[in-house]
């Protein structure tokens, strides 16, 4: 779960780290109660990246520019979300900007620390140095000073960068975090730190240890489409997407695979819909009920593959499916793994066609999609 900007300030604040003071509104025409002097920044919060490429961070000079900017950023989109809110902070000059991040490593058995001297938008490409240093205690300073010395020449700079890595760490264990990474860090003319931005991504999974991170959770699934609602209900894992085949998978892994390979073949999906944590016939019969309602849906790709699940019983859920089914979308087959030979011979009693590989798969959607 990611936090906005604001949240995200607003929590490191209350751990001691500096950040702008800013100015949340809900409506472009609460510019008028900024009172601060200008230049400004405003932007766009929302719970997702790429805000800044995506030009959800305007900076303004004047009142007017400030309205302007703030009825273009509400009537933006950014990763399918519409900000609720917008932030007004003072453009804040300084001399250099840092990356500086703590995050979950499971190569390293609990956290590592991120820095780079450069940060900004292009961060990825200065290839940040890793502290990975495991359990919370084993953090050391001496050993991220070893590190940092090479790349961080001003000593002062490299000891406040080490006290705050300190805590993030910190913030991180409090409040069950995967992600604490303020980029950029500024660093202002006399020295000192300043956290430009926040992203902090809490881990839902703790959300029965963290009420604030349960009752985010349970408001983020109200704002879901109506479709995802049910699938969510129905202990379907859906996402939701812009394209027009429908996709049931089972398995994370295999449900990402087969979107690439939709994409790869010139076709869009129009969800990510994993049923294996409900490859039941309820489960199956309550993902072809969502995407048959689906008006934008035109076709339904099912993927799977069995190595647990019995794909010949998966094969008999589809055969009652289909015997029962009043939409007309077509159906296109790739089920796979134990049982297959059984499920082949139930498929095709059933006048239906289990495709051999995923490839012929998407052959056989691409014909089926086309215009006659």
């Amino acid at each position: 779960m990611m936090m906005t900007e604001y949240a995200g300030k607003s929590l490191l604040l209350a751990h001691g780290v500096p950040v702008p003071s800013g100015l949340l509104i809900h409506k472009s025409i609460q510019v008028q109660r900024w009172r601060q002097s200008y230049p400004a920044a405003i932007k766009a919060q929302v719970a997702s990246g790429g805000r800044g490429k995506a030009g959800g961070v305007v900076r303004v000079n004047r009142q007017e520019e400030a309205e302007d900017a703030a009825q273009r950023l509400f009537a933006l989109e950014f990763a399918g979300e519409r900000p609720s809110a917008l932030l007004i902070e003072p453009w804040v000059e300084h001399t250099r900007e840092l990356y500086l991040a703590v995050t979950i490593d499971g190569d390293a058995g609990g956290y590592s620390t991120l820095y780079a001297p450069e940060g900004g938008i292009e961060v990825e490409d200065n290839a940040p140095i890793k502290y990975a240093f495991g359990a919370p205690q084993d953090f050391r300073a001496h050993a991220l000073r070893a590190l940092l010395s090479p790349i961080e020449r001003d000593a002062a700079v490299r000891e406040r960068v080490i006290a705050l890595a300190r805590r993030l760490l910190f913030i991180a264990t409090s409040v069950d975090a995967t992600t604490v990474e303020i980029n950029p860090l500024a660093v202002l003319a006399d020295g000192k730190l300043l956290a430009l931005d926040a992203k902090i991504v809490r881990d839902e999974a703790a959300a029965f240890r963290q009420a604030d991170i349960a009752a985010e959770t349970t408001r983020a699934r109200k704002r879901e489409p109506r479709m995802v609602q049910r699938a969510l209900a129905g202990n379907l894992m859906m996402v939701g997407l812009d394209g027009d085949i429908g996709l049931i998978s089972g398995g994370a892994g295999m449900t990402m695979a087969g979107m690439d390979m939709l994409a790869a073949a010139g076709l869009k999906p129009a969800c990510f819909l994993d049923c294996s944590s409900n490859p039941t016939p309820a489960g199956y019969q309550l993902a072809f009920d969502l995407l048959d309602a689906e008006a934008r849906v035109k076709a339904i790709l099912v993927s799977i593959f069995g190595g647990g699940t019995h794909v010949d019983r998966v094969a008999k859920t589809l055969k009652e499916l289909m015997e029962n089914r009043k939409s007309r979308k077509p159906v296109v087959i790739r089920i796979n793994g134990t049982g297959r030979q059984r499920a082949d011979a139930i498929l095709q009693e059933a006048g239906l066609h289990n495709h051999p590989t995923l490839e012929s798969a998407l052959d056989a959607m691409v014909a089926a999609v086309q215009p006659r």
